[in-house]
């Protein structure tokens, strides 16, 4: 099973999302999403983060005996994002753990290797910006 950190960013089964995704808590500070088959950290990490240091959060994570923690890429990160909630735009099994800013993707953009995909869960966008910035 693939396991994301949410460096960013679940319990029990909850309804369909947008994406049609199952979401079930694993009772232990993860999430898994049984459409795509991976798990996410439940709660947003403890501050913001370059785009180099998000990479390191992840990497770094020991949660739920799991230790092969990483980033995910940028439409692993978006097939969070529910357009139909605001403020944050993401299931209510992670409601009150998600911080409504914008959070890090392991994807770069294509053509400004400065630059890398982030996904706001407050404006329901996705936007490549300077990997020096600092996000969840």
């Amino acid at each position: 099973m693939r396991k994301i950190a949410l460096g960013l960013l679940l319990w029990i089964f909850l309804p369909i999302s947008i994406s049609g995704a199952v979401l079930i808590d694993n009772g232990n500070g993860t999430v898994t999403d049984t459409q795509t088959g991976l798990m996410w950290q439940k709660e947003t990490a403890p501050g913001t983060y370059t785009w180099e240091e998000a990479l390191a959060y992840a990497e770094g994570l020991t949660l739920a005996g799991y230790s092969d923690w990483r980033l995910p890429d940028r439409n692993e990160l978006w097939s969070l994002v529910d357009p139909s909630r605001y403020n944050p735009a993401i299931d209510p099994l992670f409601d009150e753990f998600t911080v409504p800013s914008w959070y890090w993707s392991s994807t770069s953009h294509a053509n400004h290797t400065h630059f890398a995909w982030c996904v706001s869960f407050e404006y329901v966008i996705v936007y490549g910006d300077n990997k020096l910035n600092d996000y969840y």
